[in-house]
């Protein structure tokens, strides 16, 4: 059994109520192994703390993005709390070395399970609703959200990139590019990846991130830049050699 106290600590929280901080890291399988726990599992917390963040994620996305269609802010929103952002805010906070899990959960992984982080991440922001209010949670939640979201926008315009770096390829070379990963560093909860873009058997760029993904996407920004200059200079040659032509 944890300390109340030390969780809070760790989380740099303090709950009036500490069986409610307690009740929003417990597992459904904790209860099943021990039937005279007094709390209840977090499944209800997280129902509320699912709604809070869907607000506080689009008022802040209303305000910042005065002129950006109700479609576009549906997208960011979902990117931003969807299960798999959530739960590395949860890993942020070590959330998941605090969880009250059954043996037959923690065994099978459960503290490093997405959708168990993902869901412990959201009862814990319905706790603080219920403990602190609307605005505490807000503080608490948007210095993670800002820095997501920037990773979001970037990542849209890098997968611009990559459909233009097809195009490109494809109507040039008649080639469609492929991603490869050369190099994959350290441990397992922030491993970074290093993508190679390569049209035909040719290098074009390199890219860096903490998945295959945003490196692919990364890559393909810098194979672009690259291949857009390679036509170029191929463009002005085709000038100066062209019959009739001077060269200068």
């Amino acid at each position: 059994m944890f300390d109340i106290t030390h969780i809070e600590q760790a989380l740099n929280l303090t709950f009036a109520d500490k069986a409610l901080l307690q009740r929003a890291l417990t597992h459904r399988s904790y209860l099943n192994e021990n039937p005279d726990y007094p709390l209840e599992d977090n499944e209800r917390l997280e129902f509320l703390g699912d709604a809070i963040l869907d607000f506080i994620t689009g008022e802040y996305l209303y305000h910042h993005f005065p002129e950006m269609a109700e479609g576009q802010l549906t997208n960011l929103r979902s990117a931003l709390v969807r299960t798999e952002t959530l739960a590395y805010f949860a890993t942020q906070l070590d959330l998941g070395e605090f969880l009250f899990l059954g043996r037959g959960e923690e065994e099978g992984g459960g503290r490093k399970r997405k959708a168990i982080l993902c869901d412990a991440f959201e009862a814990l922001i319905g706790a603080l609703y219920l403990e602190r209010g609307l605005d505490f949670a807000r503080q608490f939640v948007l210095p993670m959200i800002e820095p997501a979201l920037e990773e979001v926008l970037t990542l849209d315009t890098q997968k611009d990139a990559k459909s233009r770096l097809q195009e490109l390829a494809q109507s040039h070379y008649q080639v469609t590019p492929t991603y490869r990963t050369i190099k994959e560093e350290g441990p397992d909860h922030a491993k970074e990846f290093t993508v190679e873009a390569l049209i035909g058997n040719k290098s074009y760029g390199q890219g860096l991130g903490y998945s295959k993904q945003t490196a692919a996407q990364a890559a393909a920004e810098q194979a672009l830049e690259k291949l857009q200059q390679e036509l170029t200079n191929e463009e002005r040659l085709s000038l100066t050699t062209k019959p009739g032509k001077q060269n200068p």
